[in-house]
């Protein structure tokens, strides 16, 4: 009878030990029940602050987009317009890249353009001999964002070619960088072009230039930084050292202050003095292999504007890497292209007779028999004395578009837009058979 008394006593002892242990269970339970209901609401509020930032972007890029569609009606303008050099200024160590800064001459505000776009200039060349009476035409990348102001194109002076140096050197690189001063008038096309970033996505992107290559995707890029978006955006430069480096410390200062960039400069051959890390970040060219050791993945759009054998071996790689077509996006640069279609052989350019293919050329009254292995209907043309209005060379001015009086024309790359039936770009067609042109 005792011990019941004793464990009577013994669990009497023990109730506020107990107590105070259920009433610390309660209380730990209320408190992770409200710390649990405090971090749902946190996350909630923090759901609802992304919602209003996403609503309060999109409502601000549309508000955008309407008053530069506003702008480009209201502002823009046909034919050719007088701009005058405004400024010249030289971009890297060898004085051979230098940026022109073109204000309106009337005064007037300039409409906006797509990053990526460029200008057509209508050129009075002086000493180009009796057969060069008609203007000569050039486009130009446009490389700053928008500045109602000015426009920015950035020219690098072109040599002749290293295994040809008897060959003339670039007539409108060098007729800006040796005749054109500031306060000089040139006559130029309103904004055009199908390579430009799409400002209303915030996609993330990378962009690549080699060499003067940079100048579309440096208005990309200053664009995205400009407008205030936080899109994540990788640039890579390829060049071959220090003295080719073009806004070294524009983009050096870009790397700094932007956390959403990444900032990557290529030298291919990088002297003694100059510093990995400080200088350029990779000594090598810019390869998709690089992209596969740098980038987090292959989902990003590419804009990609260099020279041929760059551009070639990038849209390559991508291609192998997986980025979809729709994805990998370039400006043609210079003659060549990177999405050439295989060219009809010698044979299925001549009629199922046997007869060798003709070409006409119906205002100037010539004839020739069709050189399979002329590059184009423009150089065709060229070498058989026929003067032909061209500006790129490589379907992206329109300025040789053609009428096509009889037969057709293949395609060495497919232009964008396509001409109307009937018309074809001479720069990047060749014959299907007998043509007579309008030239």
């Amino acid at each position: 009878m005792s011990g019941v008394f004793e464990m009577s006593a013994s669990i009497l002892q023990a109730m506020p030990v107990l107590g105070s242990a259920i009433a610390g269970l309660v209380l730990l339970t209320i408190l992770l029940s409200l710390y649990s209901s405090f971090r749902r609401h946190r996350i909630g509020l923090r759901l609802l602050q992304q919602q209003v930032e996403t609503a309060r972007e999109t409502a601000l890029r549309l508000r955008t987009e309407w008053e530069r569609s506003r702008a480009l009606t209201e502002l823009s303008w046909s034919g050719f317009r007088k701009f005058k050099i405004d400024r010249k200024v030289y971009e890297d160590g060898t004085g051979n890249i230098c940026s022109f800064y073109l204000a309106p001459h009337d005064g007037k505000s300039l409409p906006p353009f797509k990053p990526g776009q460029f200008l057509t200039f209508q050129l009075n060349i002086p000493d180009l001999g009796a057969t060069q009476r008609k203007p000569t035409i050039r486009c130009y990348s446009l490389s700053d964002s928008y500045k109602p102001e000015y426009y920015r194109v950035t020219i690098k002076k072109i040599p002749p070619p290293p295994d040809k140096p008897d060959l003339p050197p670039g007539k409108g690189s060098n007729f800006f960088h040796s005749q054109i001063g500031e306060g000089d008038i040139l006559d130029v096309k309103a904004p055009t072009g199908d390579f430009f970033l799409d400002t209303t996505k915030h996609t993330p992107v990378v962009l690549i230039g080699g060499g003067v290559g940079i100048t579309p995707v440096l208005s990309m890029l200053n664009t995205i930084v400009e407008s205030g978006s936080q899109r994540e955006t990788w640039f890579f430069l390829g060049i071959r050292n220090r003295a080719e480096h073009i806004m070294q410390e524009h983009l050096a200062r870009i790397a700094r202050e932007y956390e959403n960039v990444h900032i990557n400069v290529c030298y291919s051959n990088p002297g003694a003095q100059e510093l990995l890390g400080k200088d350029y970040q990779h000594a090598e060219r810019v390869s998709a292999d690089l992209f596969k050791r740098v980038l987090p993945s292959n989902n990003y759009q590419f804009y990609i504007c260099g020279p041929p054998p760059m551009m070639a071996s990038l849209v390559e790689g991508l291609r192998e890497w997986g980025v979809p077509e729709d994805d990998i996006k370039f400006e043609a640069f210079g003659p060549a292209s990177v999405k050439k279609v295989a060219q009809p052989p010698a044979t299925a350019l001549t009629a199922p007779s046997g007869v060798e293919t003709t070409v006409t050329f119906g205002r100037s009254g010539k004839t020739a028999i069709w050189n399979p292995t002329a590059s184009s209907l423009l150089d065709f043309a060229e070498a058989n004395g026929v003067v032909v209005d061209s500006g790129c060379r490589v379907g992206n001015c329109q300025t040789c578009l053609t009428a096509i009086k009889e037969g057709d024309v293949s395609y060495i790359h497919e232009p964008n837009p396509k001409p109307q039936s009937g018309t074809c770009l001479v720069c990047i067609s060749v014959p299907k058979g007998n043509v007579v042109l309008d030239v």
